[in-house]
């Protein structure tokens, strides 16, 4: 699972998801991306699901780049828990997904085998997805 190795803060304010992302909007480092249409938190859990599902698909070739990384701390109340008392213990991780984001990236494949486990990935996430295309030629 990904996390951060150390934070600064232990607890984190929870923030909030305004406008498109300004930065990692383009295809930077394979051929075919995948990008997000929503905003919304995606937990270090759903990112290894994908990863794990696009490795089956590409059966051992082929490259994987992961655009995003779950370094929030979320915190959750036990069940049961009455109101007040302070903020709940961290639970886990999720990363902060604005529209147009890139999050993954696939190189090294045809490109029927990267639409496949893109399409794959996008069952596996809680948010519409595009797949984008590299518009230079694969050069930066």
């Amino acid at each position: 699972m990904l996390m951060p190795k150390r934070t600064k803060h232990r607890k984190s304010f929870r923030g909030r998801m305004k406008g498109s992302a300004q930065r990692g909007n383009t295809v930077a480092f394979g051929e075919y991306g995948l990008a997000a249409m929503e905003p919304k938190w995606i937990t270090n859990r759903q990112i290894e699901s994908v990863r794990v599902a696009m490795n089956r698909v590409f059966k051992r070739e082929g490259k994987i780049f992961i655009r995003i990384f779950p370094d929030k701390p979320i915190t959750a109340r036990p069940a049961g828990v009455r109101m007040g008392k302070g903020k709940g213990n961290v639970e886990g991780y999720v990363a902060v997904v604005k529209p147009g984001r890139v999050m993954f990236e696939v190189s090294g494949v045809s490109e029927e085998l990267a639409l496949k486990a893109l399409r794959k990935a996008t069952m596996k996430l809680p948010i519409a997805c595009k797949v984008i295309k590299r518009e230079n030629g694969g050069e930066n």
